[in-house]
């Protein structure tokens, strides 16, 4: 086994420990294999390439050798109706981890302070929610979070995520890109140690849920399509208007033609043009 990874500095500090690898089966899998095996965390899972990855509701996840497969286990000490806003804390780290990492003058990453384009010619690094990051409308990375509770009555959290870095997969459902396709010369480590710098970051930030609220305004900061029209797939139901905001345990909210709000917590999310043509 090689170890092609390793942590950030604070990462190191606060205590994260690291296991990578060139090719695994799964990251997630492996972090939930040491959960079950009585181990406590923090510790990360980082692999160049997954040969069984999994996205939300057990879909394949491709992962071609040279992207970054990453997963993290940890057991908060939290209140157990706000385990599932770490997908939050997750992506609001992974944008801040690319803002790092990424070219300033060819993409805006919502840490830009003005909005300014200069044309129109930088990427636009974005957040859709529940789970994914957008690079101009396409897939960038999916973030995945899986529980495991244990025999004391807790429950162990690993927070998986897969980015892009050299190739997209093909034949997605959504069109999807890389780093590399948008021009970006940095490799899955740079972007792993980014990520584990960020995470400590926002994890401290969230502060066991009781910094949710702060870590979910940073988040509509990041936020793609707000204000913009929406259709949300809930398993064949399909709901249409505009993407108003999310509230404050995590929804999604629409606000229909009639203007009444729709509270979503779990859908497939299609914008703009996508949204007119969503089954």
């Amino acid at each position: 086994m090689s170890r092609p990874f390793s942590l950030g500095a604070r990462a190191s500090l606060a205590g994260y420990r690291l296991r990578g690898f060139d090719t695994v089966g799964s990251t997630n899998t492996e972090a939930m294999k040491a959960a079950q095996s009585g181990d406590g965390g923090p510790i990360w899972f980082a692999a160049l390439q997954q040969t069984a990855g999994r996205g939300r509701r057990g879909r394949p996840w491709s992962s071609p050798h040279g992207n970054l497969a990453a997963s993290l286990l940890i057991v908060p000490d939290a209140d157990p109706n706000l385990i599932a806003t770490l997908g939050f804390v997750a992506g609001v780290a992974l944008n801040r981890a690319l803002a790092t990492v990424l070219p300033k003058g060819k993409f805006k990453t919502g840490l830009d302070g003005a909005d300014g384009d200069e044309g129109g010619k930088r990427a636009r690094i974005a957040l859709k929610w529940p789970n994914d990051v957008l690079a101009d409308g396409a897939k960038l990375s999916g973030i995945l979070l899986e529980a495991q509770p244990l025999p004391d009555g807790r429950t162990a959290i690993v927070m998986g995520c897969g980015v892009n870095v050299v190739a997209a997969p093909e034949g997605t459902p959504y069109p999807a890109t890389s780093l590399r396709d948008l021009g970006a010369d940095v490799d899955a480590q740079a972007v792993f140690e980014a990520l584990t710098q960020a995470w400590v970051d926002t994890y401290t930030l969230w502060n066991q849920g009781r910094g949710i609220a702060e870590v979910l305004r940073l988040w509509r900061e990041f936020a793609a399509g707000i204000g913009a029209p929406v259709a949300v797939n809930r398993h064949g139901d399909i709901v249409r208007g505009i993407f108003e905001t999310i509230d404050d345990a995590g929804r999604l909210v629409v606000r229909a033609d009639d203007d009444t709000r729709i509270t979503i917590t779990a859908g497939d999310v299609h914008f703009g043009t996508t949204a007119s043509a969503a089954p």
